[in-house]
């Protein structure tokens, strides 16, 4: 007989009863205890199956992506090459604290602290080359600064010249000092600073009616006032004592002069025609000169005049401005403001006028030559 299994009944051992409840513990007919059917083993096989398959699936599912490929090749960007970075000689300004009064002059680039309080009264001395720019300096700012007077010289009008004006500013006894020439390394030391305002050049002078004619080299001009050449007929003019007029020792243009034409060595010693002039001044000297005497002054006292004439040097001549800018003529300077280190906003003020296109313009006017 073939076995008929039901998988929601168990059989009876005993009495072969097959429809008892696959929940009865004891056969329905006879009572004997039931025995469950054990699963056959193909069930087995079909579930390990089901799960080798789910495993599969699920490790399918958990398995990392690998990243798709493309097979389309892109090209980098390529960047233009940058510029090379240009590089000027012109420096980058510093940037200073405005000054506390109102101005129109755009601060300049001279580095000037501005920590003291402002002056009742803006005291100056120093060059007499630098008379006329400074009045007129001193005129401007006055339209700019109506409360702040100005005075230039001790009484005012009357400066000493550039050793004496920087001395006054080392002792206090101004705030501000006009120079034409570079500060020495004792001045320095005490805390003085210069800033250019303008250009300029020492004429060398003969009187009008002076029989020389001709240009004088470098070389001769530093003979002639070391004592060495001492007649006109050694440097081409008529047999006569040359009369030398030297500046006075406080003038800042003889200390130029000194330094550059007899290139740090003394002037000769003073004698009958060598004549050292006792104060800083220019028109005293231009007097003295005659038919005989030779001086030197700033070229903008003297292009003017109708009592000299100005000797050409190495072949140039002062007169001419654009061989002063171009370097050619050898006796050319700047001119300067002499500060200290600690400034009020009113000295900064008046720096920047005489830098500003107005300062500049006043220098042009006054016969120095701009900086710019």
């Amino acid at each position: 007989m073939t076995q008929n299994y039901s998988y929601n009944n168990v059989k009876c051992s005993k009495c072969g009863h097959d429809q008892n409840a696959s929940t009865a513990r004891k056969c329905e007919i006879c009572g004997n205890p039931l025995k469950k059917a054990s699963v056959p083993p193909f069930v087995f096989v079909a579930l390990a199956g089901l799960i080798v398959a789910a495993g599969g699936y699920f490790a399918f599912k958990l398995m990392p992506k690998t990243p798709q490929v493309s097979t389309t090749v892109t090209n980098p960007p390529v960047s233009e090459p940058s510029k090379p970075q240009e590089i000027t000689n012109q420096l980058t300004p510093v940037q200073e604290p405005q000054s506390t009064p109102t101005s129109s002059i755009e601060p300049t680039a001279a580095p000037i602290d501005t920590s003291l309080p402002n002056p009742s009264v803006l005291t100056m001395d120093g060059s007499t080359t630098m008379v006329a720019l400074m009045q007129k300096l001193r005129n401007a700012y006055a339209q700019i600064n109506p409360n702040i007077p100005t005075i230039y010289g001790q009484p005012d009008g009357f400066p000493k010249g550039s050793t004496k004006g920087l001395e006054a500013l080392m002792n206090n006894s101004v705030i501000m000092a006009a120079t034409s020439r570079p500060l020495k390394p004792k001045e320095a030391q005490a805390g003085i600073q210069v800033v250019a305002i303008a250009r300029d050049a020492v004429a060398i002078v003969v009187g009008v009616n002076n029989p020389f004619k001709g240009s004088l080299t470098q070389e001769q001009l530093r003979q002639i006032y070391q004592g060495k050449i001492t007649n006109w007929l050694q440097v081409g003019g008529v047999n006569a004592p040359i009369k030398v007029i030297n500046r006075a020792a406080s003038s800042g243009t003889r200390d130029f002069f000194e330094s550059v034409v007899l290139l740090g060595q003394p002037f000769a010693v003073d004698s009958a025609n060598f004549i050292t002039f006792p104060n800083d001044e220019t028109t005293g000297i231009l007097r003295l000169l005659g038919n005989d005497g030779i001086s030197y002054a700033t070229v903008s006292q003297v292009e003017n005049q109708q009592l000299v004439r100005v000797v050409p040097l190495n072949g140039v001549s002062p007169v001419d401005k654009t061989a002063i800018q171009d370097g050619k003529y050898p006796i050319s300077r700047n001119v300067y403001l002499a500060i200290r280190k600690q400034n009020s906003p009113a000295i900064k003020q008046f720096v920047d006028l005489a830098l500003s296109p107005q300062g500049q313009q006043i220098a042009q006017q006054s016969n120095f030559i701009p900086l710019k």
